[in-house]
């Protein structure tokens, strides 16, 4: 797997991305938890579940159906449990007091974020260079699959992360999830058309 710290790189690069406020804070935190949780299956060391075990490491939380589940979660939560919409909608000044609740495009966008967050955590750890490949179509399929090219070197577990191979990791997810996020980000920019410059009415 990547580090849990690179794990983070996606949602942020979409937040950077964004619209200014498109993606509020609350929805950003809630793609970097997505982004991160399904390495909590690491508690099936503990548990004595085997690593290949359906249960066990990138294994059931790595599957693009607990994205799903996830994505359904945030979408309850954006609709149900909040006042106001996570959206850009939400992050507008307003010239008097509203109350404006959720809205479908606001439901979705929750939704659809969270999975996107949640699904990166599976691809980026099928471009490592170890482990046993995650389990994407459980619970259809219990294969383990990498991808194609796999150029990231996979991180150690905690006990040996601050060693010389744990630096050579950080040093392989800059390389190449950090920076060509970052990269992707400034380009994205950069083709962005420019805002249209406020006309002063006097």
């Amino acid at each position: 797997m990547p580090s849990i710290i690179t794990h983070a790189a996606v949602p942020l690069a979409l937040w950077c991305a964004a619209d200014r406020g498109r993606i509020p804070p609350r929805l950003l935190v809630a793609g970097v938890i997505a982004a991160m949780l399904p390495d909590a299956d690491v508690l099936a060391f503990a548990l004595h579940i085997p690593y290949a075990d359906a249960f066990g490491h990138r294994g059931a939380s790595h599957s693009l159906l607990f994205a799903g589940v996830l994505a359904a979660l945030a979408a309850a939560f954006a609709f149900f449990g909040s006042g106001r919409p996570w959206s850009a909608l939400s992050c507008q000044p307003r010239l008097a007091p509203t109350k404006a609740g959720p809205t479908v495009a606001s439901t979705v966008q929750a939704a659809v974020f969270v999975f996107v967050c949640a699904a990166s955590h599976p691809l980026l750890d099928a471009m490592t260079t170890g482990g046993l490949g995650v389990a994407l179509a459980w619970p259809w399929s219990e294969h383990r699959f990498f991808a194609p090219w796999r150029p990231i070197r996979v991180s150690p577990f905690a006990p040996q992360f601050f060693s010389a191979r744990g630096v050579a990791t950080l040093l392989s997810e800059l390389r190449w999830v950090w920076l060509p996020l970052a990269g992707a980000v400034v380009a994205w920019k950069l083709i962005q058309p420019a805002p249209a410059a406020s006309r002063d009415p006097s």
